[in-house]
């Protein structure tokens, strides 16, 4: 039996995932408190985190929606959202 065609959108880096001038709040990771756990990367619903091995993560601003999922998500609390 075929299976049923279900519509499935993965997520992508372009020009239509950026962020705009709406964003309200910027994440800021406090690198001397971070512990390389990626739980901000892992939890990022637009994948704005960007982790290299054995490096710190990164945030990319062009597509970071500002929601703070990242620093609730964080075990140590050394990801702030600051009001732009």
């Amino acid at each position: 039996m075929k299976k049923p065609s279900i519509p499935v959108s993965k997520p992508s880096k372009s020009a239509f995932g950026k962020t705009g001038s709406w964003r309200h709040t910027t994440p800021k990771i406090d690198y001397s408190q971070c512990i390389h756990c990626y739980n901000c990367w892992l939890y990022c619903p637009d994948a704005a985190i960007i982790v290299k091995k054995n490096t710190a993560p990164k945030i990319n601003y062009a597509y970071c929606k500002g929601c703070g999922i990242c620093a609730q998500e964080c075990p140590k609390k050394c990801i702030s959202m600051v009001v732009e």
